[in-house]
């Protein structure tokens, strides 16, 4: 017989379903909103069967021993250091292994930014398994959502678990879009911003990579999202705008600092990026600071 819970040393957190209903019509946590969340420490005969599956998006992470779920039909071995999502209303059973029973962190997750969230994760009920690339901060994150929990349920408390609940998805999400051989890519990155003001050599940084030119620039694409020349770019206007922000250099010399040799030209590029000049953005920031020194309210206008 397999048992649902009652492990010693277990932590256990279930949202009754009247509050979870009101918090989901309320902002933030609308958004996303932590309805479960537990440690279930050597858990020795645990399992659970869901026919027609749950109506959140369950996480299972692993952090000693083993375990296996089945999706759709499919079993898929669950080990430590591991991660196992089952998406909402997905008919699912899971297990502790017979004579390694794993130690898991879990949680439920609803909300109108779940999906979204889970999409960018990578893993579906074909593929639910994962390995964690930071486990550690991962089962720190569902203990502190237990202790918010812990703590009382009200609508602080439920906030609170939502936003940690936020950054653990994100988190992950992150870790899937990284995964794979990313360390060539990653001291590209390094040399680039250690290097802002250099021309910019594809051949040279696909070396650097140990890639081809081509390989290189498709793989640096998928990993960070833009062209190196569009990568290189937003680094220089980060740059550019810390250094109107904190200096009282020209136009033209920050210009030189972040890799443009022309001014106007450098300008132009600011515009395009920050949708402002920077002569604007400069003087805006000083008139936010000057506010702020002085007590008055600021208006902040967006980029």
């Amino acid at each position: 017989m397999y048992l649902r819970d009652g492990f010693p040393g277990q932590r256990l957190h279930v949202l009754p379903g009247p509050l979870v209903q009101e918090a989901l019509t309320r902002p933030p946590t609308s958004r996303l909103m932590i309805t479960d969340a537990g440690y279930f420490p050597h858990a020795a005969m645990h399992g659970r069967v869901r026919r027609t599956g749950a109506g959140q998006t369950i996480l299972i992470m692993c952090a000693d021993g083993a375990g296996w779920g089945v999706l759709d039909g499919v079993r898929h071995e669950v080990a430590a250091g591991q991660l196992m999502l089952i998406p909402a209303r997905t008919p699912h059973q899971y297990y502790a292994h017979t004579t390694d029973p794993w130690s898991i962190w879990w949680l439920h997750v609803t909300g109108a930014d779940v999906d979204e969230l889970v999409e960018a994760i990578g893993l579906t009920a074909i593929k639910p398994v994962a390995a964690l690339s930071d486990p550690v901060a991962a089962f720190a994150l569902v203990e502190a959502i237990c202790d918010t929990l812990e703590r009382d349920e009200t609508w602080a408390s439920l906030i609170a678990a939502a936003g940690l609940g936020w950054n653990l998805l994100a988190r992950l999400a992150a870790e899937r879009q990284r995964s794979g051989n990313t360390e060539p890519l990653r001291l590209v990155q390094d040399h680039l911003r250690q290097h802002l003001t250099a021309p910019v050599r594809i051949p040279e940084l696909a070396e650097l990579a140990g890639f081809s030119p081509s390989h290189f620039s498709a793989r640096f694409r998928a990993f960070t999202g833009y062209s190196v020349i569009e990568y290189v770019k937003r680094l220089r206007m980060a740059r550019a705008r810390q250094l109107l922000i904190t200096s009282d250099r020209t136009i033209a010399e920050i210009a030189t600092a972040v890799g443009y040799r022309d001014a106007f030209y450098f300008s132009r590029v600011f515009r395009a990026v920050n949708q402002t000049s920077p002569s604007a953005f400069r003087a805006r920031a000083r008139e936010e600071a000057g506010h702020q020194a002085t007590g008055k309210p600021t208006v902040i206008i967006g980029l």
